[in-house]
């Protein structure tokens, strides 16, 4: 009987390690698509609205859902408080649950947010391709790396069973 319960418990384990890795990725993607649509939309404000940065970025904030509202909010009231923007867009950049790759390119943003039209849009447009990129990439390589998640975290815990018993 403590052999069985032993068993389910550590089934139980692996069957949650997989849901856990899952959700990562899922609120990764999720992220991706906000900073997507927020960066576009930031893209439209400059050049169309001229609307001011921290009106602006008060705006996407209220917009985008989860990590991506919280980085906008952050840097929004840090923008109001007079706080050293690229500063705090960097470190909020390295708090977003993205890849390296995704995460430098929205820090790299930081630095050519102040300055004319033409080189904040050219940035923005560089940072949505680079986001659009890694997004592609991830959608493509999804089926594939669920597959292996979930071959790794069941057989893994079938292994441990197989030991117990």
């Amino acid at each position: 009987m403590l052999k069985l319960l032993g068993s389910l418990c550590v089934a139980f384990g692996g069957a949650l390690a997989w849901y856990v890795q899952r959700a990562e990725r899922r609120r990764e993607r999720d992220t991706l698509a906000d900073l997507q649509r927020a960066f576009r939309r930031m893209g439209e404000e400059v050049r169309v609205a001229r609307t001011p940065l921290p009106v602006l970025l008060r705006i996407l904030a209220g917009d985008c859902g989860g990590p991506a509202a919280a980085f906008f909010d952050a840097v929004s009231q840090a923008a109001a408080g007079g706080e050293d923007l690229p500063r705090v867009w960097r470190e909020q950049a390295e708090a977003l649950p993205l890849r390296e790759m995704d995460k430098s390119a929205v820090s790299a943003l930081a630095g050519d947010l102040q300055g004319d039209e033409e080189r904040v849009c050219k940035a923005i447009s560089h940072v949505m391709n680079t986001l659009e990129n890694s997004a592609g990439e991830a959608e493509r390589k999804r089926p594939e790396e669920e597959k292996r998640a979930a071959a790794l975290w069941f057989s893994a815990a079938a292994l441990l069973v197989i030991l117990l018993i």
